[in-house]
């Protein structure tokens, strides 16, 4: 185990990464979760551990943020698988990426469900360029066309899926059902009445039964808006079964056995929260749950170090460096006053030399001589004075030993780092009390944790070692 590693307690079931993707039964995986969790990350790392592990896979990111392509050394990801270089494919394994393009797979649907010429005439529609374009549910419904045609293609046996990144990241179960609403609600059969009775028949029923329902369309959507609306809902009408058809088949392969769904969520209170609702909106729509990945883990290598224990001992170490200041300024104060004393009694004796000199007490010195050292301001620096006295100018080089360093010394070095391991502890525990609460709530879901690595991930390297540690076994070691 890495020293930046935690583990799981023994009570939480581990969920086993390597035994998921390498199960040739487990054809889809699909990741889910708040925004901002690291599902693309995710996705993508463990893409390239399947593929290294000799699976053939392509990951679809629905993720509008071109981070997978990034990551992967792809220059653009778009609607069409794209193979990753720099992959080890020694195992056998390949690795493809794209990213959804929502108006181009409904075009994909029109183009493979329609003669040519109603294809073009629902193509060139407003209404159908606006729909495909960003119409609420488009991209949620598209994501599940998509992942249809990628398992009907059976080109690859792992498919990997990475969800929106919202609040409602898992409106694509919900797809399938809006559609089924959408087209067989009143507004739709209203506007599809005319083409089933055609003729003029169909125009008369419309201006006679319809006419004040389409007077106030005609003024809420304006009249040009709602010819184009009729125009493609007629143009639609014999494709509208299929798309039932097809979100319903892929609504039961979510639910299939070789589907597994991870949650992905970072130890936070509003992550697992929403963890939490995926987890209990996935069992009661029967959706196969593999566990919780939980992302961007801290850990340390001195955990036996509680942050009481190491907050006590940064704090004795500060009173330590005060006592031994309190110390060196008391030392410094005697030996000052004690080399004031020896220069006092070092002068005596040269004043009272004066009666063996006969008057020479009473004549002033030579101009510019300084007797003995001595100067008013103090003792100075001549050839013959001592080494250790004070100058004129401030300490001497033996006095000086004593001024405290300006840098930064060991004691405080290390009262910063034990405050520094303690804020980490402190976020340790939070994390852990955050995981536990989830765990009680599910003790059925497995789940398995990925340490927060220290930079961003941006190349293959980083999603190997994503990889690795979502793999990692909490028994491992370093050896």
């Amino acid at each position: 185990m890495t020293s930046d590693t935690t583990t799981l307690d023994a009570s939480a079931p581990r969920l086993e990464v390597d035994a998921l993707i390498d199960d040739p039964h487990t054809r889809i995986v699909v990741c889910c979760g708040s925004g901002g969790v690291g599902k693309t990350t995710t996705a993508a790392a463990l893409g390239v551990r399947a593929a290294e592990r000799g699976r053939k896979v392509v990951v679809l990111t629905i993720d509008p943020a071109r981070r997978l392509a990034q990551s992967m050394g792809i220059s653009e990801l778009d609607n069409v698988p794209r193979q990753v270089k720099d992959v080890d494919e020694s195992a056998g394994g390949e690795l493809h990426a794209m990213m959804l393009d929502m108006k181009r797979t409904f075009d994909e649907i029109v183009e493979g469900h329609a003669d040519a010429d109603r294809a073009h005439a629902i193509l060139e529609n407003p209404f159908y360029q606006s729909l495909s374009a960003g119409f609420a549910g488009t991209q949620e419904y598209m994501a599940m066309e998509k992942l249809g045609q990628l398992r009907a293609n059976d080109e690859w046996d792992l498919i990997i899926v990475d969800t929106p990144p919202s609040r409602s990241a898992l409106d694509f179960l919900d797809a399938p059902k809006r559609l089924g609403s959408f087209l067989d609600g009143k507004f739709i059969r209203v506007l599809m009445a005319p083409a089933k009775v055609g003729g003029r028949a169909g125009m008369k029923f419309l201006n006679v039964g319809m006419s004040m329902m389409t007077g106030t369309l005609s003024k809420l959507m304006g009249g040009q808006l709602l010819r184009d609306v009729q125009t493609f809902v007629a143009a639609m009408d014999t494709m509208f079964g299929g798309f039932r058809t097809r979100a319903d088949a892929t609504y039961r392969l979510l639910q299939a056995p070789g589907t597994a769904f991870l949650v992905v969520a970072a130890p936070e209170r509003d992550a697992l929260r929403e963890a939490a609702y995926f987890v209990e909106r996935l069992a009661a729509e029967q959706m196969p749950l593999a566990g919780l990945v939980l992302n961007r883990v801290h850990g340390s290598g001195a955990a036996q170090l509680s942050a009481e224990r190491a907050l006590a001992a940064a704090e004795a170490l500060t009173d330590r460096m005060a006592e031994d200041t309190h110390a060196d300024t008391t030392s410094d104060t005697a030996a000052e006053t004690a080399s004031d004393t020896a220069t006092d009694a070092e002068a005596a004796p040269t004043a009272a030399a004066g009666p063996d000199r006969g008057s020479a007490m009473d004549t002033d010195p030579a101009p510019g001589h300084v007797e003995n050292n001595l100067e008013a301001t103090g003792i100075v620096d001549l050839d013959g004075g001592k080494a250790g006295s004070r100058t004129a100018g401030g300490l001497s080089p033996a006095a000086a030993d004593h001024v405290a360093p300006t840098s930064v010394s060991a004691a405080q070095l290390a009262a910063g780092l034990l405050r520094l391991h303690a804020e980490r502890m402190q976020v340790l525990a939070r994390e852990r009390r955050t995981r536990d609460r989830f765990t009680a709530l599910h003790p059925e879901v497995p789940v398995t944790e990925v340490a927060a690595l220290p930079g961003d991930v941006h190349d293959l390297a980083g999603l190997r070692a994503i990889g690795d540690r979502l793999a990692l076994n909490p028994t491992d070691t370093d050896g």
